[in-house]
């Protein structure tokens, strides 16, 4: 099992930034990637960025970017998300997932262990 807690969310104007952080525990070294969701109100679940532990290779959503950056510090067991230049519609509530294996990166049922969520709410 792995255990994934979010945090870092918040209230933000459009504009602004955000840093998620999401630390993992339990059996943290057979988790092959981690990689962030969002669900807005009344929205399907959609990917935002992933990221492997062992060479960091990273893909994003074409919706975030160029704004929103993934991270990981590997000796913290500890994913970020590190979001700029923030929009209305990035309103949502964001959630860590870590997945066993390598697959398709946007396929949610791919991941193996979520977090409970952060809000991030953007205001105009």
């Amino acid at each position: 099992q792995v255990q994934l807690v979010e945090s870092g969310g918040g209230l933000v104007q459009a504009g602004g930034s955000l840093r998620l952080s999401c630390a993992a525990s339990g059996r943290t070294f057979s988790s092959y990637a981690m990689g962030w969701f969002r669900q807005a109100p009344r929205k399907e679940r959609e990917f935002v960025a992933a990221i492997t532990w062992n060479f960091g290779d990273t893909t994003y959503a074409d919706s975030v970017k160029g704004r929103f950056t993934i991270s990981r510090d590997n000796a913290k067991n500890t994913v970020y998300l590190q979001m700029n230049n923030l929009k209305p519609e990035d309103t949502a509530v964001y959630y860590c997932a870590a997945r066993l294996r390598p697959g398709p990166w946007r396929n949610d049922q791919a991941y193996n262990f979520w977090g409970q969520g952060a809000q991030v709410t953007v205001s105009s």
